[in-house]
């Protein structure tokens, strides 16, 4: 079976930089999917944003016959641990599913070095990674959104990697190869690649009459009338929208 998956274009991907991962949950449920939130991992290079599609990693608990015997460091290097690294594309997020455990360092410094290296622009991690002193001060902030941290390995206590560039769930939501996961200080969202033109869309539109709102209220405007806007304040925002334009 492949392990490869279409990935988004760049003008979207672009276009997607421009939507808070707070207005993209709002949005989607516009667009009928109720929870897009990843819970769980959360902010650990503050500050920093990424946008880019899902390649996924899954862990599962461990069970004696399917392992091979051999030392731990080779028996992680003939696992999906190893080999989705090798299918990593510039501007990929890592999204791991490791069912929320927190002793299983799903990562560590030299991989995600490796991650860097190959474009990988973030990780979100349901579950712990290892090493964070040295991931945390690497020369090229790597975004990271975990549960926690670990002196323990990947193979080193009761889950394994086992599969990968397959649907996982991360946070209770479900993420399939090639979303486009939204990550920002709020957290992780993940969004289907089918709605994310019309999340641009709308996003964008809701971006700018909250810029709207926002003047309106330091103003000292009425919150029913702009937060959410009311017929009669969406008559007013149209109108300085016009004017915005014009001006441009």
């Amino acid at each position: 079976m492949s392990k490869d998956f279409e990935r988004p274009s760049a003008d979207l991907i672009r276009d997607l930089y421009q939507v808070s991962s707070a207005t993209a949950t709002g949005t989607l449920s516009g667009l009928g999917i109720r929870d897009a939130y990843l819970q769980g991992p959360i902010a650990r290079t503050p500050g920093t944003k990424v946008v880019g599609p899902a390649i996924t990693l899954q862990f599962l608990p461990k069970r004696e016959d399917q392992t091979t015997g051999l030392g731990a460091g080779q028996t992680e290097q003939r696992s999906a641990l190893w080999a989705v690294l090798e299918h990593v594309q510039p501007g990929d997020v890592m999204v791991v599913d490791a069912r929320g455990q927190m002793r299983t360092g799903c990562f560590g410094e030299m991989l995600l070095t490796y991650f860097q290296a190959q474009g990988g622009k973030g990780v979100v991690v349901d579950g712990c990674i290892r090493d964070y002193p040295q991931v945390r001060d690497f020369e090229t902030p790597l975004p990271l959104w975990t549960r926690g941290f670990t002196p323990n390995s990947a193979g080193q206590v009761n889950m394994w990697p086992w599969d990968f560039n397959v649907p996982v769930g991360c946070g209770g939501v479900l993420v399939i190869p090639g979303d486009i996961i939204i990550a920002d200080d709020d957290g992780a969202v993940v969004v289907p690649i089918k709605l994310a033109p019309e999340l641009v869309k709308r996003a964008t539109e809701h971006e700018e009459w909250e810029v709207f709102s926002r003047m309106r209220l330091q103003q000292g405007g009425a919150l029913k009338t702009y937060y959410p806007l009311s017929e009669e304040g969406r008559r007013e925002y149209e109108q300085w929208r016009d004017s915005q334009e014009g001006n441009g």
